[in-house]
């Protein structure tokens, strides 16, 4: 339980930046219209990509007998590939709704 309490000591400005952001991402996020959902939620799945390279870094840098960091890199990797597919996909089928018809 000290152990606990020392991380969230030694830890404390962070902590409260991540909280802050949280509510700024839901203020930000519950201010953009409706129409705007779409597109920008695609670009965001694109930008997944990062999420991909980190970590493809982290597994590299992971020991072989760290079972645990592979297995959440590949998990990373698997559920980011997902993300960015779903966004060209998505941004695919946006794009197609302004195409002339036939």
């Amino acid at each position: 339980m000290d152990a606990l309490a020392n991380f969230f000591l030694e830890n404390q400005d962070m902590i409260y930046i991540v909280i802050l952001s949280i509510f700024l991402g839901i203020e930000v996020i519950s201010h953009v219209p409706a129409i705007l959902h779409t597109p920008l939620m695609s670009g965001a799945n694109a930008i997944h990509g990062v999420v991909i390279i980190g970590a493809i870094i982290v597994m590299g840098h992971a020991k072989s007998d760290d079972y645990l960091a592979l297995t959440l890199g590949f998990l990373a990797v698997v559920l980011g590939t997902l993300n960015v597919v779903g966004g060209f996909v998505v941004t695919n089928r946006m794009l197609e709704m302004f195409k002339k018809k036939k």
